[in-house]
């Protein structure tokens, strides 16, 4: 089976499509499988079984990546193309069979619209594959002993991020005497260009506990390192959705984007919202996702700590 599976430029996108790509994997052994997606998600799936080739797409003007895809796929008969970007060109190439699937703003998770495109229910769930160099990496950063907290303070925009003092007080919380985690390590995740946002929370940590890994791992080993952390608290992001996929308990923080399509997909994921709603913080007078300030400061450290401790309580049911 030669399968075209063409993919989001986001990251967080990305991992919500990876359920469907084991799902036909697993259905189709010794599938041969080309990846179209863009240049900040194509690291995910270097170690995808099968895998021919990864297409990068690179946004160009008047929609030429397009054209750059089909000269890329026209060539041979594939058996199975799934668009998950709604083009045309499913319609464009030779196949023998098709799924295209067009987002829509239904108060449905994207994981089971996806999987409901494809005819599946219940959806499966994202799952990533990561090479031996990922695990053996990922070993030697975080070595067995303590348990380690896991934070994602940053997000693909300024809005979307907690204030850094919160999650300073957090830990605290979560890692002091009383708090579930205690005696934690702290490792921060995070984009080399992310570095600035998170220099505070680094800073507030002492060096003992602190597990700097803000621009330090590539995608697949945050994933390795994910999994071999006890618990994950970040900004609904990229990383937020690797580590649910990790199976890390995970607790998502929410403002302005929609826990209804974005939350962390899994059994062991919560999430966490701003008192104010979606469209009251993106219908602020004078809103601009380029130049705002974070929307998240209504969000309580109480709040947070407070789902913090029930998903831990419920990924531990014995310890409670």
């Amino acid at each position: 089976m030669r399968l075209l599976f063409i993919t989001s430029t986001r990251i967080g996108d990305a991992v919500l499509s990876t359920g469907l790509l084991s799902h036909l994997i697993d259905r189709n052994p010794g599938a041969r499988v080309t990846i179209a997606c863009g240049v900040a998600a194509a690291p995910l799936f270097e170690a995808v079984p099968g895998l021919e080739r990864i297409i990068v797409l690179t946004k160009r003007r008047f929609g030429l990546h397009w054209w750059t895809l089909w000269c890329a796929a026209f060539g041979r008969v594939w058996d199975l193309i799934v668009d998950l970007r709604g083009s045309a060109l499913a319609y464009c190439v030779p196949h023998r069979a098709r799924v295209v699937f067009r987002g829509n703003a239904r108060p449905v998770h994207r994981v089971v619209q996806i999987g409901a495109a494809a005819g599946l229910s219940p959806a499966p769930a994202p799952r990533l594959w990561s090479a031996s160099r990922h695990e053996a990496e990922a070993a030697r950063l975080v070595p067995a002993g303590l348990p380690i907290l896991a934070l994602g303070p940053t997000a693909n925009w300024r809005g979307k991020e907690w204030p850094i003092e919160n999650f300073i007080a957090l830990i605290v919380r979560l890692t002091g005497e009383r708090g579930p985690l205690a005696g934690a390590r702290i490792a921060v995740l995070g984009a080399s260009a992310e570095r600035v946002g998170a220099r505070a929370l680094l800073e507030a940590i002492e060096e003992a506990r602190r597990l700097d890994l803000i621009g330090r791992i590539d995608l697949l080993t945050s994933y390795a390192v994910l999994k071999r952390c006890a618990f994950f608290v970040g900004n609904d992001s990229g990383l937020m959705h690797i580590a649910a996929a990790a199976g890390v308990p995970t607790l998502g923080l929410f403002g302005p984007s929609r826990e209804a399509h974005y939350a962390p997909f899994g059994t062991l994921t919560a999430v966490v919202r701003t008192p104010e709603s979606y469209d009251a913080l993106i219908g602020r007078p004078g809103y601009d996702h380029r130049t705002t300030d974070t929307l998240m400061r209504g969000l309580a450290v109480d709040t947070v700590e407070s789902a913090a401790r029930a998903l831990w309580a419920r990924a531990h049911p014995e310890a409670a």
